[in-house]
């Protein structure tokens, strides 16, 4: 349970916060601040899944068994990256 909250809850909080920012309507937020906050959060997100590659690695290379969870955090990390990739 620990791990599950850790390695896909969290993670799953930014894409939330992406697509929250890229769906709020232009006169909450204007175009061009929703447009920097997003980049912002796909920016951070794509470090964080970088991170999580990395560390993922190292764990895969001494054969630990909880390695398959850094993965699942970095794909789930990468979705704001792909999704502005999309939007752009």
């Amino acid at each position: 349970m620990k791990q599950i909250v850790y390695h896909v809850v969290v993670p799953a909080i930014m894409p939330v916060q992406f697509f929250a920012v890229a769906s709020s309507p232009v006169e909450v937020l204007g175009c061009l601040t929703r447009g920097l906050i997003a980049l912002l959060i796909a920016i951070v997100s794509g470090l964080a899944a970088l991170g999580a590659v990395i560390i993922g690695t190292k764990r895969r290379a001494h054969n630990n068994q909880n390695a398959i969870w850094w993965v699942i955090s970095s794909v789930i990390l990468v979705i704001p990256v792909i999704a502005i990739i999309i939007l752009a």
